[in-house]
C-alpha cells in the first residue's frame, strides 16, 4: 500500500505539471516586464582582456564562414568551435532525441565539437547562441525561451564566467511583411520580448543573455546604402546575400558580404572594440579568398557596425553618449 504523504506529494506533482501545461497551451510563460528586462543591462561588461574561445551553436546564418572571418578578424588566440545544422532550433540541438537537420553536412569540418560536451567542459569564454527561423514559429512550435534558459544556465553551471550571446538573425527578403518592416519590428516582439523576456524571467541564468544584433545591423546599413544611392560595389540589400552560379537570389543566406558585416558585428559585440580599420580582405572557411567590399565600403560597414553596437545596451557594450 503506498503511504498517504507519498500519494499526495506525487498527485501534488501530476497537478503542477497538468497546471503548467494547461497555462503554457493558453499562451501563459513567466516573462519580465520591459522595465525589468532593461534593468538587466543597465550595467555594460568588461571588456575581455584576452582572445577568446567561442562555441556557436545554430544553423545555416552562422555557417562555417563567420565564425572563421570572426576568428581572422579577432587575430592571433582567437578560437572557435561548432554546431550546427539546417533550420536547427535550439531545442534539437539540446534534446538528444530530435535529429538535428543537416547536421551531418554541416559539422563536417576539424572545428565541430559536440555541444553539451563543449559546454560541459567549461573551457570556453563565449557562447553564442541562434534560434531557427521562422522566428514566431521557432518560439511557437520549439518553445524557444525555455532552451536559451537551459543553454545559458548549463554554460554558467560550467563556468560562471561564461558570457552567452543570443545572435538575432533576420528572415527572408521577400517577407510578405516587408524585410526592413521585420527586422524593426521583431527585435522588441519576438528576440527582447519573448525569448529573452521569457527566457530569463526565471533568474537562474547566471546573468543576462547579451545580444549581437546582426539584424539590426543590417537594417541600419541597408537603409544608408539605399537611402544615398549605393556604395561602390553594393548596390542594394540584395548585395549582402548570396546567388546561385546561374545568378538566382537566395533570400535567406548571407553572401560573401553580408558574412563579412555579420562577422564585424561579432567581433565589435564580443570584443568591445571598434571595428575601424580591420581588414576587408578575408577568407572563407575552407581558405578560398572570400569576395571582399571595397575599401570604402568596407569603411561603412564598420562605421555602422560600431554606431549600432554602441546604442544598444543589450550588447553588454559601453554606449556612446
Amino acid at each position: 500500500m503506498i503511504h498517504l504523504k507519498y500519494w499526495k506529494e506525487a498527485m501534488s506533482r501530476v497537478l503542477k505539471c497538468a497546471l503548467l501545461l494547461l497555462l503554457s497551451a493558453c499562451g501563459w510563460q513567466k516573462t519580465l516586464e520591459p522595465a525589468a528586462l532593461e534593468q538587466l543591462y543597465a550595467e555594460p561588461l568588461p571588456a575581455p582582456e584576452k582572445p577568446l574561445r567561442v562555441f556557436h551553436i545554430g544553423h545555416s546564418l552562422v555557417g562555417k564562414n563567420i565564425p572563421a572571418m570572426l576568428e581572422q578578424l579577432a587575430g592571433a588566440g582567437h578560437d572557435h568551435r561548432s554546431q550546427l545544422g539546417w533550420g536547427a532550433s535550439l531545442q534539437s540541438h539540446w534534446e538528444p532525441d530530435i535529429p538535428v537537420k543537416g547536421a551531418e553536412v554541416e559539422n563536417a569540418h576539424d572545428r565541430y565539437q559536440d555541444a553539451k560536451l563543449a559546454i560541459a567542459s567549461g573551457s570556453f569564454d563565449v557562447l553564442v547562441l541562434t534560434e531557427s527561423v521562422e522566428i514566431k514559429d521557432a518560439i511557437k512550435y520549439f518553445d524557444s525561451p525555455e532552451y536559451i534558459r537551459r543553454w545559458a544556465r548549463d554554460a554558467r553551471n560550467a563556468n560562471p564566467a561564461m558570457r552567452v550571446y543570443l545572435y538575432e538573425t533576420w528572415h527572408p527578403l521577400n517577407d510578405p511583411e516587408g524585410w526592413l518592416h521585420r527586422l524593426d519590428r521583431d527585435l522588441g516582439a519576438y528576440w527582447e520580448g519573448v525569448l529573452l523576456a521569457q527566457g530569463l524571467a526565471h533568474g537562474d541564468t547566471g546573468g543576462p543573455v547579451y545580444v549581437i544584433p546582426a539584424g539590426q545591423v543590417m537594417a541600419a546599413f541597408v537603409r544608408r546604402v539605399e537611402q544615398s544611392g549605393g556604395l561602390p560595389g553594393l548596390r542594394s540589400r540584395e548585395d549582402l546575400f548570396h546567388r546561385t552560379p546561374d545568378g538566382t537570389q537566395d533570400m535567406i543566406h548571407a553572401s560573401d558580404l553580408g558574412s563579412y558585416l555579420v562577422a564585424l558585428t561579432h567581433y565589435a559585440v564580443l570584443y568591445h572594440r571598434s571595428p575601424l580599420g580591420l581588414p576587408h580582405q578575408l577568407l572563407r572557411a575552407d581558405g578560398s579568398q572570400a569576395d571582399a567590399p571595397s575599401e570604402a565600403t568596407a569603411r561603412v560597414m564598420q562605421e555602422v557596425v560600431w554606431e549600432v553596437v554602441t546604442r544598444y545596451p543589450k550588447t553588454g557594450v559601453k554606449q556612446a553618449r
